[in-house]
């Protein structure tokens, strides 16, 4: 049974939950969650749950799970999906929030982003931590109607696509032992092959794609999501004149999705202007679709005029909307590289944000067009990692990382390849090791 972890940071639920790791588990998604005690950090008096409508089924469980909580008994969940529920709270958002009990789940609360105003001065008035469990499907604090801020009044908790190791059912450490300088040689047995790799690209980690056997209905359920996303979710987050432009965008930043993000090109390909693609572009960031990777440069102050690297958040997702299917590995193979490098990066980010401190990603690309796929870095230390759609590493594999290594200097920790194979090995720099891709999930 597959499961979403993340981290919370507040401190005064119930006794039950103070674990130092605290589970339970509903019919396909259970959520683990972290709850540092008062001396590792402070209380949190509302706590901001955001991911996107691929994860009802976890916020909904995770908040009836809470309701069984002698402290949180009362709580209720209010939704404003309910049309009516939105319009009172637009209309009087004060007197909808002092008409709250205790504690309270409000979803969809970029709905209503009138009533921020109204939580934040009653949280300032009455202090006690997690009175508000705030569930959104859109980054709330991206979005151009939010002008108020609740820095220092919350905790926002990310919930990612479902990633391997927790469909796995595995703890997910490879990010971990590789910070720590822990990936160890292993020869593991023959290559494994690429058809279970592939699949797992192919059916992301949406748990409602995961529910459907068949891939022509897991790509008929990202197709109908699409629909469902343009249709609901999109206005909520940005003034968008066409939404045609958004999901002509969308499809084409599947197609190059893991490349370098050029907006005048995509304006021009779209024949729409440079503006409208910017605004939408927000709107997919705000939507959790799609991730800008920022360029890597030792000073800091350059890297804005770097190009960035565009991500599509879920592998799946992208491989509906591009039309590549398995037997594309072989006749698609840049294609289908660029899927498993955009695939490998949201793997390593969601298992990062189990780790502390927090690790900042990027990418980089010199001008020789020397490329390191992903950038970790935790202030001035940084790492390297590479993807490679192949079976094999060779000695001229891993060059990016050499270079990224010479612009660190002493400041470069290490290296390493994911690749299509079975054993860990270091390579002939050996600071940089070559590590099965299936480490993601089997670690």
């Amino acid at each position: 049974m597959p499961c979403l972890r993340a981290r919370v940071f507040f401190t005064t639920w119930p006794t039950a939950l103070m674990s130092p790791l605290y589970q339970f588990e509903a019919d396909l998604v259970s959520v683990e969650i972290d709850i540092w005690r008062h001396r590792q950090r402070p209380p949190y008096f509302l706590v901001v749950l955001q991911g996107n409508d691929h994860t009802p089924d976890g916020l909904i469980r995770f908040r009836q799970h809470l309701m069984h909580e002698p402290h949180i008994a009362q709580s209720l969940y209010y939704s404003f999906d309910d049309a009516i529920l939105r319009a009172t709270a637009q209309n009087d958002p004060g007197g909808f929030v002092a008409s709250l009990p205790e504690a309270v789940t409000l979803d969809e609360v970029q709905r209503a982003p009138e009533i921020l105003l109204a939580i934040k001065m009653t949280v300032d008035e009455n202090r006690r931590p997690g009175r508000f469990l705030l569930t959104g499907s859109a980054n709330l604090f991206l979005l151009p109607s939010v002008g108020e801020s609740l820095a220092g009044r919350m905790g926002i908790v990310r919930l990612h696509p479902l990633t391997e190791a927790e469909k796995a059912r595995k703890p997910g450490r490879l990010v971990e032992n590789f910070l720590a300088g822990n990936l160890r040689t292993r020869i593991g047995p023959s290559a494994p092959g690429a058809s279970d790799l592939i699949g797992r690209v192919l059916r992301g980690g949406y748990p409602e794609a995961l529910r459907r056997p068949q891939m022509a209905r897991v790509r008929q359920w990202y197709r109908d999501y699409l629909d469902a996303l343009i249709e609901k979710d999109a206005p909520d987050v940005a003034n968008l004149r066409n939404l045609d432009h958004l999901s002509r965008l969308l499809k084409l930043l599947s197609s190059q999705t893991a490349q370098l993000l050029a907006v005048e090109s995509v304006a021009k390909h779209l024949a729409i202007r440079r503006e409208t693609v910017q605004n939408n572009l927000a709107a997919l960031e705000r939507l959790f679709l799609i991730r800008r990777l920022s360029a890597w440069h030792r000073n800091e102050g350059k890297r804005l005029v770097k190009a960035p690297k565009v991500h599509m958040v879920d592998s799946g997702f992208a491989a509906t909307l591009a039309g590549l299917e398995a037997q594309d590995w072989t006749t698609q193979r840049g294609r289908f590289g660029h899927l498993v490098e955009s695939f490998a990066v949201q793997q390593l980010i969601a298992q990062a944000a189990w780790t502390e401190p927090e690790i900042e990603f990027s990418h980089y690309r010199d001008r020789d067009q020397v490329e390191v796929d992903a950038v970790m870095t935790r202030g001035r230390k940084t790492w390297g990692v590479e993807v490679k759609a192949a079976a094999n590493v060779g000695p001229s594999d891993g060059a990016g990382l050499r270079r990224l290594a010479e612009q660190c200097g002493k400041d470069f920790q290490s290296g390493m390849i994911l690749y299509v194979g079975a054993s860990t090995f270091p390579t002939a720099d050996r600071r940089i090791m070559a590590v099965p891709i299936s480490d993601l999930w089997t670690s």
